[in-house]
């Protein structure tokens, strides 16, 4: 086992996370806060609307949770066959090899990493004019970023269930906020024909793609379920509940507020009031119904939706950190946790390091931290992850092609196959469209720069397994084995 000898003077670390920490309660509240659901709300809703001028945004919401659902079939089910904190890293090396695993890690490592880093620019652009308003104090947005950097930092090298306790809380109040702006929303109908949105021929229109994708970003972070298996209590149990609750949560309550929106402004209203107000539409509705009070709560749970995502996205990026560490695919450091706590110490402060240094980075450069940190670098990770998800979804088609015992035709065979063909063409609707995904003109640079970083990541993620093949062949034969890594010591 990779653990220092008690006494030797420095903080005892071990090579395995705390075990029997997390309910499938703790799982869900870390999945959810991921999906950030009033940043979503207030966020993305709005910015589908604005960008897609589609308001079948609800029927959207439903079908990519359909689609995510059926995902899921043979997710759990590979999930009772192995349990390991890299998740989609351990997926695909059990699924395509251990060189497809490796390249699906680079991807993994450069996505999540994204997603948390770039919050820092929206918690910063956000607060810093309300500080204003409130305090009368101008505070530039990354000083912001800063104190709630140190808060994640913190945080991240604490035991898992003390992060759980804190998104429970943030999580609950947030939902509460969304779903009392909803009831107002509803009980103020703008106009008749409020149903029309909810009809499946508002989503059939051109743009269709860019709006389903963005409604994918939505569910970013219902995957992370299995992030957590090796610390959950019963994990064949808690896995399986915890995503599908976290899916169906997140699919009916985004459905349910968006389709809100376009009671309270009228169908025909809710494109031009996104265009007009963007994230600032939920909170000016809920000011008309609810009043100044309600609603200042509101904001400021706004900014703490913001803190527990990066929270929730911290701890899943040290994670992967930790379950490449473990097995030698990165320095061995990686692959160690703090005694007292369990947590994977080195990849928190690793995954901390990079965010102070975007922080700093932007801040430097002048650049917009609204735009260009969170809203150009979430949308580079958004798609990270949808890679992963149908990598994923291919590699339990493979998997169970291999390893047919044990699971029903529907759980490895049907659902996975279905799964795969609709992710598929969720990225072949992401790439055609991701230049409308970034704001940006068909003629952009960014629009094949930013989905070539993974192709190069992937490639040299496959090189660096094959180097690993023929230098350390030891060091590949535990790749994708997880806690089993260290059973027989190191190489």
């Amino acid at each position: 086992m990779l653990i220092d000898h008690p006494g030797s003077g420095t903080d005892t670390i071990a090579g395995a996370l705390a075990a029997d920490r997390l309910g499938a309660p703790s799982v869900v509240y870390f999945v959810l806060s991921a999906a950030a659901p009033l940043t979503v709300v207030a966020g993305v809703v709005t910015t589908a609307y604005a960008v897609t001028g589609i308001t079948g945004l609800p029927i959207a919401f439903l079908v990519v949770g359909a689609v995510l659902a059926l995902f899921s079939v043979g997710y759990v089910a590979m999930a009772r066959h192995i349990a390991n904190a890299g998740a989609f890293y351990a997926y695909v090396t059990n699924g395509l090899g251990r060189p497809a695993g490796v390249g699906a890690a680079w991807i993994a490592l450069i996505a999540y990493n994204a997603l948390q880093v770039g919050l820092y620019g929206a918690l910063g652009a956000t607060a810093a004019p309300l500080i204003v308003q409130w305090a009368g104090v101008e505070i530039p947005w990354w000083l912001i970023a800063l104190a709630a950097w140190l808060l994640v930092a913190v945080l991240g090298v604490m035991r898992v269930d003390v992060n759980g306790r804190l998104l429970a809380v943030l999580l609950t109040a947030e939902v509460a906020v969304i779903l009392l702006f909803d009831v107002a929303d509803l009980l103020n109908p703008a106009a008749a024909g409020a149903a029309s949105a909810l009809s499946p021929a508002a989503l059939f229109a051109p743009g269709v793609g860019a709006l389903l994708v963005i409604a994918t970003t939505g569910f970013v972070g219902f995957e992370s379920s299995v992030v957590f298996s090796e610390e959950s209590r019963d994990p064949r149990r808690t896995v399986p509940i915890a995503t599908y609750a976290s899916v169906a949560i997140i699919a009916v309550l985004y459905a349910l507020s968006s389709w809100a929106m376009t009671v309270a402004t009228g169908p025909e209203g809710i494109v031009a009031a996104a265009r007009r107000d963007g994230p600032e539409t939920i909170f000016l509705l809920a000011t008309a119904h609810l009043g100044d009070t309600v609603v200042t709560i509101a904001r400021v749970l706004f900014l703490t939706s913001l803190v527990a995502a990066m929270i929730s996205f911290h701890n899943t990026t040290a994670r992967y950190f930790f379950a490449l560490g473990r097995e030698r695919v990165l320095p061995a450091a990686f692959g160690r946790t703090g005694r007292r706590t369990g947590a994977p110490k080195i990849g928190s402060l690793a995954q901390s390091t990079l965010g102070l240094i975007a922080i700093v980075v932007y801040a430097m450069a002048g650049l917009d931290p609204l735009v260009h940190l969170f809203f150009y670098t979430g949308t580079f990770g958004g798609f990270g992850v949808l890679l992963l998800i149908a990598a994923t979804s291919v590699s339990v088609v493979a998997f169970f092609a291999r390893n047919p015992t044990g699971e029903s035709v529907w759980r490895r065979v049907a659902a996975p196959v279905l799964a795969t063909a609709a992710l598929i063409t969720m990225v072949s609707l992401a790439l055609a469209n991701f230049a409308t995904l970034l704001g940006a003109e068909e003629d952009s640079p960014l629009r094949w720069a930013l989905p070539a970083i993974y192709v190069v990541a992937a490639v040299l993620g496959v090189a660096w397994a094959l180097v690993l093949r023929a230098v350390q062949p030891g060091v590949y034969a535990r790749v994708g084995m997880g806690a089993k890594a260290v059973t027989g010591g190191a190489p």
